[in-house]
């Protein structure tokens, strides 16, 4: 290898060009090279925001309150966009709605509804999906992770004890909608319309049938990365109560909601050794959301926040920074970003002096909130799982 490069040093410099020449030269291509891979995903993200802008537009037309994918709601729309399903996880709720002339076409729409929710997995959902549609058509570059979308199921293990029949979704459809439960209110965008609505409680006990549908992906993730396992449920669990689909205005994506330019990017990198983002598909996928989620946690306990030494203060510290950023951590001691200032102050007080510090000069609410509900979650998982 050496010797080539000799070589073609001395074949520059009969054609006139120095080391230091070629070399600038190598540099100004590298340079050019990043900034057309930059440019590309800017023109990438612009384009998926305005796609989400776009399709919110579409349905603003047709429904009074128009509702999009969040953290703790999957929305589902027919292909006409007049027919909708609301997906509530953490309320365990399902609300169907359709726009309809009269209470026997409702009916058929709502009952088709219905079975189509509880059932498609997300490969049917990428399918037929009016939004992913959009989203698929927009020219990824090159430098974003893709993968095929694999078929999991999303409520069918929750509602049914066994694999879904004909039969046994077409008895559940007829239960829950009845001419009885059916509400009626008047259109206020299509003319001489009704919006038709439905709503339906999930089983007892459906948001651990669906924690525990990730069970084994969480714990070959989290013994990999030495999380404490019920450290990654009570924080999916937080995130987005389990829903395989969540969305977060940041973008986040996913069942531990991550942020693709900022953890994914550490996350993959850690994982890969490559400086790539990754697409919303890929985090909606849940191996790759468990393996990434868990990854990045690894990184904020055992090298961010590595120099505070009480594993519980650091715990804590940990928890904070999966919502708000291992900057903002040191922020509350210092009132700087740096970490390196914060630790030694941190390491003066007790694990519950960290914490009482964290709840009172986080910089905001959210983060202060987001540590009590893992910290208590995390007692339940150790009690379902760990004991």
């Amino acid at each position: 290898m050496k010797k080539l490069f000799i070589l073609l040093l001395l074949t520059l410099s009969l054609f006139g060009q120095t080391r230091q020449e070629f070399l600038q030269e190598q540099k100004l291509a590298f340079a050019n090279y990043k900034k057309t891979q930059e440019n590309g995903l800017e023109a990438y993200k612009k384009a998926e925001k305005k796609a989400y802008k776009e399709y919110a537009k579409s349905l603003a037309k047709i429904w009074k309150t128009p509702q999009m994918s969040t953290k703790k709601k999957w929305l589902l729309y027919s292909k006409d966009k007049k027919t909708r399903s609301n997906v509530d996880f953490q309320h365990e709720t399902i609300t169907i709605e359709t726009i309809a002339k009269t209470k026997k076409e409702a009916e058929k729409k709502l009952q088709y509804a219905l079975a189509k929710v509880v059932t498609i997995d997300t490969k049917q959902l990428h399918r037929s999906d009016p939004l992913e549609q959009k989203l698929s058509k927009i020219k990824k570059p090159k430098n974003i992770v893709r993968t095929k979308v694999k078929a999991e199921p999303i409520l069918s293990k929750v509602i049914f004890k066994t694999k879904p029949t004909r039969k046994s979704v077409s008895h559940y459809v007829n239960k829950h909608i009845t001419k009885q439960n059916i509400q009626i209110l008047p259109s206020k965008k299509i003319k001489d319309a009704f919006v038709y609505k439905v709503t339906v409680k999930m089983p007892k006990g459906a948001l651990y049938k669906r924690a525990n549908q990730y069970y084994l992906q969480i714990k070959k993730q989290s013994t990999k990365q030495k999380i404490p396992l019920e450290l990654t449920f009570a924080i999916m669990h937080t995130e987005s109560y389990f829903n395989p689909r969540a969305r977060s205005p940041i973008p986040a994506f996913g069942l531990m909601q991550i942020v693709p330019k900022s953890a994914g990017k550490d996350a993959y990198f850690y994982l890969y050794r490559q400086k790539k983002l990754v697409s919303s598909g890929y985090l909606y996928n849940s191996t790759n959301n468990i393996k990434m989620g868990t990854a990045y946690l690894h990184l904020l306990y055992y090298r961010y926040l590595r120099k505070i030494k009480n594993p519980q203060s650091r715990l804590y510290c940990t928890i904070a920074a999966y919502n708000t950023g291992a900057g903002n951590i040191a922020y509350a001691f210092t009132k700087h970003y740096n970490m390196t200032q914060a630790a030694p102050l941190i390491n003066r007080l007790t694990p519950q002096e960290v914490y009482t510090k964290l709840q009172k000069d986080l910089r905001y609410d959210e983060p202060k909130t987001y540590l009590k509900n893992v910290r208590k979650r995390m007692k339940l998982y150790h009690r379902l799982y760990t004991l």
